[in-house]
């Protein structure tokens, strides 16, 4: 007879004796879980996000999740979703900001043009970031370019992280070029930080 056996079949057992068995059994694993770091059956799994960066524990840039990803931000602890991408883009999830709506998370979207993107764009994007500060935040566009060029400005300018330290989740995404390597440069000059991007 196992530690977990009951000396009688269980079909013969009171219904409390059944009860604290199974709740013996339920503590147990909880106590082998969290000793040896092995995820409980209740753990949540990780999304599928594209591209993702986590910036902090509070901050993940990415690139398009689906629907599927999108509906499970919520329990993954997310509170609040800003999309950079206009809606008309090929791979946008039309019915996003109804998803996350249910969730009862923030949805915020700044269309930004990938060939044209602004100094408005930006300042939206950090007032956004301000307002949410505290929550935890996805950014994401469609391949993470927007998102972790955008993002990298907010936290060298509004929030003085040395832009060698933020720059580093940029290049785990690419490199910007032609007009994002022009407008981040241009927006780094305009409040006097000193850095030549790659």
């Amino acid at each position: 007879m196992t530690p977990f056996q009951a000396s009688t079949p269980a079909r013969q057992q009171p219904h409390h004796i059944r009860q604290l068995v199974n709740l013996t059994m339920a503590f147990s694993i909880g106590l082998i879980s969290l000793f040896t770091g092995t995820p409980s059956f209740s753990a949540t799994p990780p999304l599928a996000l594209p591209n993702a960066v986590e910036i902090s524990p509070t901050l993940t840039t990415a690139g398009q999740p689906s629907a599927k990803a999108l509906a499970q931000l919520g329990a993954q602890g997310y509170q609040a979703v800003i999309n950079l991408s206009p809606p008309t883009v090929s791979d946008a999830i039309p019915e996003e900001a109804v998803i996350i709506g249910k969730q009862g998370l923030v949805f915020i979207n700044i269309p930004t043009r990938f060939d044209r993107p602004t100094e408005q764009d930006f300042l939206a994007l950090s007032g956004a970031l301000k307002a949410l500060a505290g929550r935890k935040v996805l950014v994401h566009c469609q391949i993470n370019q927007r998102a972790s060029g955008m993002v990298f400005l907010h936290r060298v300018i509004a929030e003085k992280v040395d832009p060698q330290v933020a720059y580093k989740a940029v290049e785990e995404i690419w490199t910007p070029y032609g007009v994002w390597h022009e407008f981040i440069q241009t927006l780094l000059k305009k409040n006097a930080i000193s850095f030549q991007l790659k």
